[in-house]
């Protein structure tokens, strides 16, 4: 190849580094102008956020966050975990329910773009690594960011779906999380935000699952089948599962996340809408779907 051609080779790869950090910052800024046209809008049938912030403080810090947003991603080559059409997904359910309440398993890159994109909402992430926690918030302090702990291990998969089948206080009909110690699929120890907020989008991107020690998503999976069904308010809750093509993730949805319940499938990602139990004509009994 000439120098001419390897030169323009270089130049297109570095082109496509750049691509998706600057269109992340594209959606933030787009996330801005939606979130000022709508600051009169009542947002109280459309998420369960409480409203008793400032309003001033609140839409000024919004702005911060944001900015900041663009600017990190603007002029970073660290480009986010998922790819344009993945974040996508779940950009468009913000749209629409932004301020909430949007719990996210793990803490990333991605992660000041998930806060930006929830303007005057709470976004809450659940880190493994305590250190990671302390690497991320160096440079974006802003997060929200809780340390814990599962007591699972990815090479009890199977066993641990064989446990949920004999074990009463894992059936749906019996379900629930904090101080759920016969359950082992359960997250129990974790943060009271956790248990006494009711979450309108959870994100499942963690914790990590590619080797056999790895806590594995088994009981991020599970425990947000939980806390769909048991909804109080109205609306369904939004669950999206990142790296669907492996076997854990992908078998785990099935059984607890439901295919009837799969409204999207955008690469890796599965978005489903999970109405609460209450507004269910039939109890699934012993299993979730």
């Amino acid at each position: 190849m000439k120098r001419e051609g390897i030169i323009k080779n270089r130049q297109f790869i570095a082109d496509k580094r750049w691509f998706l950090p600057i269109t992340v910052a594209g959606l933030i800024a787009g996330a801005i102008l939606i979130s000022s046209s709508m600051k009169t809008t009542d947002y109280s049938l459309v998420c369960s956020l409480s409203k008793s912030r400032s309003g001033t403080i609140n839409e000024f810090s919004t702005t911060v966050d944001q900015l900041k947003a663009i600017i990190h991603y603007a002029t970073s080559r660290i480009v986010p975990q998922q790819n344009f059409r993945e974040i996508s997904v779940t950009f468009d359910v913000l749209q629409k329910r932004s301020p909430c309440n949007f719990l996210v398993f793990g803490l990333g890159y991605d992660s000041l773009m998930w806060t930006s994109l929830n303007p005057g909402g709470n976004t809450l992430f659940l880190e493994e690594d305590p250190k990671w926690i302390q690497t991320v918030l160096k440079d974006a302090p802003s997060l929200r960011a809780h340390a814990v702990k599962y007591r699972t291990q990815l090479k009890q998969a199977n066993s641990l779906l064989a446990h949920y089948k004999s074990e009463p206080n894992c059936h749906p009909s019996k379900a629930y999380l904090r101080g759920s110690h016969k359950c082992k699929l359960a997250l129990t120890g974790f943060p009271d935000e956790f248990y006494d907020t009711e979450w309108d989008l959870i994100m499942i991107d963690a914790p990590r699952g590619y080797f056999p020690e790895a806590p594995g998503r088994m009981a991020a999976i599970y425990s947000a089948a939980v806390m769909a069904r048991n909804r109080k308010g109205s609306g369904a809750t939004h669950v999206f599962l990142h790296d669907v093509d492996r076997k854990v993730e992908k078998g785990f949805a099935r059984e607890f996340l439901c295919q009837k319940y799969l409204v999207k499938s955008v690469g890796r990602l599965w978005h489903f809408e999970i109405p609460p139990a209450a507004n269910l004509s039939s109890h699934a009994g012993h299993r979730f779907c």
